[in-house]
């Protein structure tokens, strides 16, 4: 009996224009796209003998793997990043035209948060365009049961086409979740009156759920003029420019940080409703989306001070990052 190389062991006779059982399991496998199973099938062995056939065919050249240079561009540059901010994953997406990076950057974050969610998740959500293109993008692979998305900032008065309600609302039907919207402002006009409302029960319960969350999906926004901070009407010009002179360099889910990613406080920090930064860094898996590299110093300052467990971001911020 011939060896494994030999066409005796095949149940079916070889065709001429292949040399041996080795090469034709490779053609039938890669060119023909057949699976293991059906090939075993069709040479009449094991699917085990398939997979050794196909290790084979790697061993003798017959089968050469190549990878895309702009697909391992990319890898490269989400392992550096792994490494160098103690991330546990980051999706890099190709460069493509800045007017769409938000939309490019939420598709990837859908399917990183698709592919993290389990039965019985409490997922929640931030505000930003980003975030926005996530929710409405997101699309589940499996089914999946008893899913609650919650809102983990107070609604705001600004721009309303990425509002915290919106993203919240948007995500939780694509994904036939539970949405909890958190029924209170962003910022409140004193401290007393947010701790009046927070001490109410439906507060109460909602915070409990904010606090409860396995997953939560936020963006980074630089302190521009054109920031989507400014448009929230989370904070006035005034605030905003303040906290600036105190230092800070970026905003996460309404906090802002200075360049080592430490809170930058005060009287208006305290007056908001929703998740602190303590809080965040919590949550189990945290899923940070991105780009731009006007936004480079703000995401440095988030990824170093360990907010993020898991990172989005386009391949020209991701070597920017890494060139600092």
């Amino acid at each position: 009996m011939k060896s494994a190389r030999g066409v005796a062991e095949t149940g079916s006779s070889l065709p001429t224009e292949f040399d041996d059982a080795v090469m034709w399991a490779a053609w039938l496998y890669y060119a023909d796209q057949m699976t293991q199973s059906e090939i075993a099938k069709r040479l009449g062995v094991s699917r085990a003998t398939i997979v050794n056939h196909l290790q084979e065919a790697r061993e003798r050249g017959i089968v050469s793997v190549n990878i895309n240079p702009q697909a391992g561009g990319r890898t490269s540059v989400a392992r550096a990043l792994m490494q160098r901010f103690g991330l546990s994953g980051v999706f890099v997406i190709p460069n493509g035209e800045e007017e769409s990076v938000s939309q490019r950057l939420g598709d990837a974050g859908a399917r990183v948060l698709a592919d993290q969610i389990e039965d019985g998740d409490i997922i929640g959500v931030a505000w930003g365009r980003t975030v926005l293109a996530a929710a409405d993008q997101i699309s589940l692979t499996r089914p999946l049961s008893n899913l609650t998305v919650v809102q983990v900032s107070g609604s705001s008065t600004g721009e309303p086409d990425f509002s915290p309600e919106l993203c919240t609302s948007l995500l939780s039907n694509r994904i036939h979740a539970r949405c909890v919207n958190l029924l209170a402002p962003a910022v409140l006009s004193t401290r007393e009156l947010k701790a009046a409302l927070l001490a109410e029960p439906v507060l109460k319960k909602q915070m409990d759920l904010v606090h409860s969350t396995h997953r939560i999906l936020f963006g980074v926004g630089d302190l521009g003029p054109r920031s989507t901070v400014r448009a929230s009407g989370i904070a006035s010009r005034e605030e905003v420019d303040d906290y600036i002179a105190r230092g800070a360099v970026a905003v996460i889910i309404g906090r802002f940080i200075d360049a080592h990613g430490a809170a930058v406080g005060g009287d208006h920090d305290e007056r908001m409703v929703g998740i602190t930064l303590d809080e965040l860094k919590q949550v189990p898996s945290r899923i940070c989306l991105a780009g731009g590299r006007a936004k480079v110093p703000a995401i440095i300052a988030t990824l170093g001070a360990g907010y993020a467990t898991h990172f989005v971001t386009d391949i020209a911020t991701g070597e920017a990052l890494l060139a600092v």
